[in-house]
């Protein structure tokens, strides 16, 4: 009767640590210990750069070079030019 009550409640332990991790991490299988999809970030912390955004953006080809290049010229308060290499 002890073990069967000991492996109840071990049961019943696990199933809710299981539960919590499901609603506290990200879904897929590629988690980075990052907050899960829609959750704010904690107070304080910066979100990610307008700099790091458009080069996630050129980086999935969503924009191509020149935009890529214009936008980020914009961004560092510099005028738009021709590309250099």
């Amino acid at each position: 009767m002890l073990v069967g009550n000991f492996l109840f409640w071990i049961v019943i332990i696990v199933v809710a640590v299981l539960i919590f991790r499901a609603f506290t991490q990200r879904p897929g299988p590629h988690n980075s210990g990052q907050p899960g999809w829609g959750t704010p970030p904690p107070p304080g912390s910066p979100g990610p750069g307008a700099e790091q955004i458009l080069g996630e953006r050129y980086a999935r080809g969503e924009i191509d070079e020149d935009e890529y290049q214009r936008r980020l010229a914009t961004l560092r308060g510099k005028p738009p030019g021709p590309t250099q290499s």
